[in-house]
């Protein structure tokens, strides 16, 4: 039994799976929304939800610990000006995974991950 064993591997070693969450982390601020798979999507919304609650403290030692996580300082920028202040009266929940259904080659079931205000095709030129 697995009792109190948090999160999954995804086949990946400890750095590698901490940088594919980084990776994933900035692309998702960057663009408000990314594809990914199901899993992934799941084990990268804890780390946004709390990045995203640091945002919306705003003090120094927010920015220096959400540095960890976003190492470009452009994100960071965008982070605490533009996505945490829309989330200023809410307790929580700013992310929303959808399921798109199975990827082709292999059959793994793929997802979207979104900020919960996110508008397809208003936000930018960014979009597809």
């Amino acid at each position: 039994m697995r009792h109190a064993v948090k999160g999954r591997k995804l086949g990946r070693t400890t750095s590698h799976r901490l940088a594919m969450f980084r990776n994933q982390l900035a692309s998702l601020v960057e663009n408000e929304r990314i594809i990914t798979t199901l899993a992934k999507a799941k084990e990268l919304r804890p780390i946004a939800e709390k990045v995203v609650t640091k945002g919306k403290k705003g003090t120094v030692h927010a920015r220096r610990q959400v540095r960890s996580w976003l190492p470009n300082r452009d994100h960071v920028k965008k982070l605490f000006d533009d996505i945490s202040p829309r989330f200023q009266d809410r307790p929580g929940g700013y992310l929303r995974i959808v399921k798109l259904g199975p990827r082709r080659g292999d059959n793994a079931e793929m997802a979207v991950i979104e900020f919960v205000d996110y508008e397809f095709g208003v936000t930018g030129a960014g979009d597809s």
